[in-house]
């Protein structure tokens, strides 16, 4: 599934022209209930004591700071992001002193810079949705994780139920786009619903992941349907 409406440099131009407004915006997007959402999204991961972890399409660091408490000193955490407005605040936020250290790495989720087998857990959080290449992006993360590792991809979704849909639609247009507006980005956020619309629902995720190889998945909806974890182990 290429989403060829948008290019690849669109989409990196716009993450960067968002980037000081990301956190902030993501609250209000998501009621303040992403950093709950993302605890989950690291926990179905699976990642080790000691392992080696990847988060794709990293944006500010969050869930690769997650897989960092749980590898410990011992482990190794890698965060890449194609946008390097993206990056520079991730590692801006990232104390000096932190153990592990994480390597943040700009590249592009369809064309990552690793062996394959290398990764013992990997966490995808509002990456999916937006990547040029959904099967290509699958593809990609199932190469470079280790067999029997597991990759958990936190995004938004449409909701099945036509009162969560209607909910979903009206805090867009009420709340989120006028807000971004104050922003000076209601252009950049207003691509929001249309991506809603043109990605795939959890079972189509499931078929996608599949094809790309993965032995054992699962989707799990939540805050209605609104929000969604799919959980693929290789």
């Amino acid at each position: 599934m290429k989403l060829t409406s948008t290019s690849s440099q669109e989409i990196q131009a716009l993450f960067d022209r968002i980037a000081p407004a990301y956190d902030q915006l993501n609250d209000w997007l998501s009621l303040g209930l992403h950093r709950v959402w993302k605890q989950m999204a690291v926990k179905w991961s699976q990642p080790v004591l000691g392992g080696t972890c990847l988060d794709v399409c990293c944006g500010s660091g969050d869930l690769a700071r997650l897989l960092a408490k749980r590898v410990g000193s011992s482990g190794k955490v890698y965060g890449v992001d194609f946008a390097p407005a993206q990056l520079a605040i991730a590692r801006q936020r990232t104390l000096p002193f932190q153990q592990p250290a994480i390597t943040w790495i700009e590249a592009d989720a369809l064309h990552l810079p690793f062996d394959a087998n290398f990764f013992d857990a990997a966490t995808m959080g509002y990456g999916l949705r937006n990547v040029v290449d959904i099967p290509a992006s699958l593809k990609e993360l199932h190469r470079v994780l280790k067999p029997g590792a597991t990759v958990a991809i936190l995004d938004f979704h449409r909701p099945d139920s036509a009162v969560a849909q209607a909910f979903q639609q009206w805090y867009l247009e009420a709340i989120v786009v006028p807000l971004s507006e104050r922003m000076g980005l209601r252009e950049d956020y207003a691509y929001i619903a249309p991506s809603l619309d043109r990605f795939p629902i959890g079972a189509q995720q499931i078929t996608l992941a599949q094809t790309a190889g993965f032995s054992h998945v699962i989707h799990y909806p939540i805050a209605n349907g609104m929000m969604g974890v799919l959980v693929a182990t290789k």
